[in-house]
């Protein structure tokens, strides 16, 4: 038994280092501290994250201490994975807006009643200038510039600050005060939480098996999944956007969704690759947006989706927007709607073939703007459909 929910716990990982230790514990029964930690750096998660939130829910099933530590304090170095700039400082305000908000949307995968919440505030607000200075000592330059992001930045001549060299051993020396078994993290987290490693056998603690799961590609199929790259899904996004925005992966990518965000096995997701590929996503999308907002809701995403697409009716829940008086022309009414991020934007999808006002391409955004009862509806790419009166 014991076994089988090891191998459960490594399906699907990049890494799984100190498994052999890991595999012993479940084995004679201890009940693990399994540690995650995220950063409160922006007021959403996306679905990037849900990789590893699936993954810590997989060890809360199988009765182990679920611990999700807010780095609230961490929050103000900025982690450097993956970085080629230094990250923006954040108000102590922001942090704390974005540490509930991490909150309300991890419990949409966690168990709340089996989670233990910590704040790496706790022990880092009562830290002395002399404790930091050593903990500073245990780390060198050169094992820093190990890193990737580090080495390329030095080699660029980009900026590396002090404080930024001070992270993994920071998030290191969470562990140490949670006296982790376990920590899990994104791929790109590996040496942060090889640190932690480090810094538990240096204290005469047992070493925590670290365990990193794959990045989550993007919408774009590319890149992985980043609100730097708006290839994006969020678990704040409206019923509407999730799903819309699962239907419009490629094929290749929805199996990996499979498999990362729904936990499919290989079997499974061979079978699925016998369905034909719309409805193989189409069930996909209902699935995931049925557990953020309901199978109700679901049904209603999929319904407007089909007889948008399949049958090229108008969805029934459209946004309405009224045209100022001073706009003279299909742009400005277009523009005046918010629906845009930028003019450019807006030219680029005109010039794309990407909008049409009621069912028609529109080619010449400086056409007159005709007013007429019930107004006119816009579609902007695939997914966007909204009234302008």
């Amino acid at each position: 038994m014991e076994s089988e929910a090891f191998e459960k716990i490594c399906s699907g990982a990049e890494n799984v280092i100190g498994g052999y230790e890991l595999r012993k514990k479940m084995e004679g029964g201890k009940r693990l501290k399994v540690k995650l930690g995220v950063d409160p750096t922006r007021p959403d998660l996306t679905f990037g994250h849900m990789v590893v939130f699936n993954k810590l829910r997989q060890f809360q099933d199988l009765g182990h201490e679920a611990i999700l530590l807010i780095g609230d304090y961490t929050t103000i170095i900025g982690d450097p994975s993956g970085r080629s700039e230094t990250r923006p400082i954040l108000s102590k305000e922001e942090i704390e807006y974005n540490s509930r908000t991490y909150l309300d949307q991890a419990f949409k995968v966690l168990d709340p009643e089996k989670t233990t919440v910590r704040r790496n505030s706790e022990w880092f607000a009562k830290m002395s200038f002399e404790d930091a200075l050593h903990l500073a000592r245990r780390m060198t330059v050169a094992r820093m510039l190990e890193r990737d992001d580090f080495s390329k930045r030095y080699a660029d001549g980009t900026p590396i600050s002090i404080v930024e060299f001070l992270y993994p051993l920071l998030q290191g020396h969470d562990s140490v005060e949670l006296h982790a078994d376990v920590e899990l993290g994104g791929n790109d987290q590996l040496f942060n939480l090889l640190v932690g490693r480090a810094l538990q056998k240096e204290a005469g603690q047992n070493e925590q098996c670290v365990i990193t799961m794959p990045l989550l590609v993007g919408l774009d199929g590319k890149r992985k999944m980043s609100k730097s790259y708006g290839n994006y899904i969020s678990f704040n996004d409206s019923q509407k956007d999730m799903f819309g925005k699962i239907m419009s992966i490629d094929d290749e990518t929805m199996y990996l969704y499979y498999k990362f965000l729904l936990l499919k096995t290989d079997n499974e997701i061979y079978e699925l690759e016998s369905m034909h590929p719309m409805e193989c996503k189409k069930q996909l999308a209902h699935t995931l947006t049925a557990r953020f907002f309901g199978s109700d809701t679901a049904d209603h995403e999929l319904k407007q989706f089909e007889s948008i697409f399949s049958k090229n009716d108008l969805p029934d829940d459209m946004e309405e927007f009224f045209a100022p008086d001073s706009c003279q022309n299909f742009f400005d009414a277009l523009f005046s709607s918010g629906k845009f991020a930028s003019k450019k934007e807006l030219h680029r999808l005109i010039d794309q073939g990407g909008i049409k006002v009621d069912g028609i391409k529109l080619v010449d955004p400086r056409e007159r703007f005709a007013r007429k009862d019930g107004g006119i509806v816009v579609q902007a790419g695939k997914r966007l459909f909204f009234r302008i009166r």
